[in-house]
């Protein structure tokens, strides 16, 4: 591993004429602390309304679009990553992160409220907006005021609550929905959004800035109108659509203006003059292999998880509570590699071991997961998601280090929001084709059983995989009940196969990755506008 220094991006902002802000360790706990709420806002609400969604959509009349509680908010966070990040670095992040808060603590209030359907929908939204920008002004916050070569102590925590919410949130979720009702999925939000509020307010003590740099309003435009149309075509049968038919008008005309977005934004952006994304950033080999490793982690990743508690709930009997808990041996992996490469990071200088090893074990434990069975052990299962869990743990914020590590202090807000936006739109392009692929074979399966499946055992001739609950599974006789396990199982198992060459892409990528020299000054203190005081 060599310690090849890239060049950096040319400076494009003078220092400011202010006083030089005291970057005390007393200050850099606090905003930390506000990031940790504020991240662990964003993170969990990905996850702590699923549990509760078949009530809530049930009670607001919108099971037929449910889809769309889910897609609204990936598609709110999607479009506002990169305009958190640019806005960031041109006029600093204090009010963006204060925006932020406010937006999300804003859209979990009236999700509380929402008494119809299309309430819902417009307050995950609004939630998105405000929680695209709380994943990446925490990440840049932190490059702003902690030096690369310590950041990695800081950046392990935050990768843990990644993994901590996949698992808490469907458990607090469940929890909340059978207890004081779903509603307080949302209002939960709200007293830790105002404590970050406040945090912020008399902590986050950071820089602002007036730019005269323009704003690129037709590379906004092309991307908002591209990520649109991806996220909506990966969503299409979620939103209430048969399927993938590209003989469907609808679906192919939106394919098209997808791909004419997507080809006008590139245009745009090499001819703009302070561009949304800019084009140059992929010259820098670092941030190219980074952000190709986070698109296929997230493409492979997220759908790996997507599935395994419906898994369990099917094969197992498991209650929605139950079933989150059996995901806990993931969350431990995740935490304590995200936590202890952070540490061995700041010790040692070194990073590009830990993504190696991360994407090699990643593959090995979706490889594993080619093995389940309706009647495995939960131990061996347990086994098998924490070797998971700890492969991802060595990766995710140790890229966003990299990134950070390979820009000018200038631009690290839009190389991390970059980071992230890739890795957003793999997630949703990854489950997407997971889902199909499996949803396909759950198909083939169920019509081969219901052919055999005696009439009076109540196979009725088919099965719907789209309605299939766990109530219904578990309530099957036998033979059918095990029938009907094995056809789910069989039906997922071999489908991990297909993320696994993804994840091996990512593992060649990590090889070339090349390790530069980890900055000894925070961000701030880089651009003149801080002073680092009492050590890091």
């Amino acid at each position: 591993m060599s310690d090849i220094t890239e060049a950096p991006v040319a400076t494009t902002e003078a220092p400011p004429d202010k006083p030089l802000i005291e970057l005390t360790q007393r200050t850099i706990w606090l905003i930390f602390g506000a990031l940790m709420a504020s991240m662990l806002l964003s993170s969990l609400d990905q996850t702590i309304v699923s549990t509760a969604m078949p009530t809530i959509v049930g009670e607001l009349h919108g099971v037929e679009h449910q889809g769309w509680v889910v897609t609204a908010y990936i598609l709110a966070i999607a479009i506002v990553m990169p305009l958190y990040g640019k806005f960031g670095d041109q006029w600093g992040r204090r009010w963006p992160f204060m925006i932020a808060v406010v937006l999300f603590t804003t859209g979990s209030l009236l999700g509380g409220l929402a008494q119809n359907f299309p309430e819902l929908v417009a307050a995950r939204a609004v939630q998105g907006l405000g929680g695209g920008g709380l994943m990446i002004l925490s990440q840049a916050i932190i490059a702003d005021i902690v030096p690369a070569s310590q950041r990695g102590r800081y950046m392990g925590p935050m990768g843990a609550l990644f993994g901590i919410s996949a698992v808490v949130g469907p458990l607090l979720g469940g929890w909340l929905t059978d207890g004081p009702g779903w509603r307080w999925t949302f209002w939960i939000n709200v007293p830790v959004g105002i404590a970050a509020v406040v945090v912020a307010w008399f902590a986050l003590r950071l820089p602002t800035h007036r730019s005269d740099r323009p704003i690129d309003w037709a590379g906004i435009l092309t991307m908002v109108l591209g990520t649109t149309g991806i996220v909506m075509l990966t969503s299409w049968k979620s939103l209430g659509h048969e399927g993938y038919d590209w003989s469907d008008p609808m679906l192919s005309g939106l394919a098209i203006l997808t791909a004419l977005a997507v080809a006008a934004f590139i245009v745009v952006e090499n001819r703009a003059a302070e561009p949304l994304i800019p084009l140059r950033l992929f010259k820098n080999t670092t941030f190219t292999i980074t952000t190709l490793i986070g698109l296929v982690l997230g493409m492979g990743m997220f759908s790996a998880i997507a599935m395994l508690p419906t898994f369990l709930q099917m094969s197992t009997g498991a209650g929605i509570t139950e079933s989150g808990f059996l995901m806990l041996p993931m969350m431990a992996g995740m935490m304590l590699t995200a936590i202890g490469s952070g540490f061995l990071i700041s010790s040692s200088g070194r990073y590009k071991i830990f993504p190696v090893v991360g994407l090699a074990i990643t593959a090995g434990g979706i490889a594993w997961l080619t093995q389940i069975s309706g009647d495995m052990s939960m131990v061996l299962f347990g086994a098998m998601i924490f070797v998971l869990g700890a492969g991802i743990g060595l990766v995710m914020q140790t890229i966003v280090l990299a990134v950070q590590n390979s820009v000018d202090p200038h631009e690290v807000g839009t190389a991390t929001s970059s980071n992230n936006f890739f890795r957003e739109i793999g997630a949703a392009v990854g489950t997407a084709l997971f889902t199909t692929i499996f949803t396909s074979r759950l198909a083939d399966n169920f019509a081969a059983l219901a052919a055999s499946a005696p009439a009076d055992q109540g196979a009725g001739g088919s099965f719907d995989g789209a309605s299939l609950t766990p109530e219904f599974v578990q309530s099957l006789p036998e033979p059918l009940h095990t029938g009907v396990v094995d056809a789910f199982t069989n039906a997922l198992a071999p489908s991990f196969w297909y993320l696994v060459p993804l994840v091996v892409i990512g593992f060649v990528l990590t090889l070339f990755l090349r390790e530069v020299k980890l900055s000894d000054e925070a961000g701030m203190v880089a651009r003149g506008e801080a002073v680092a005081a009492g050590g890091h």
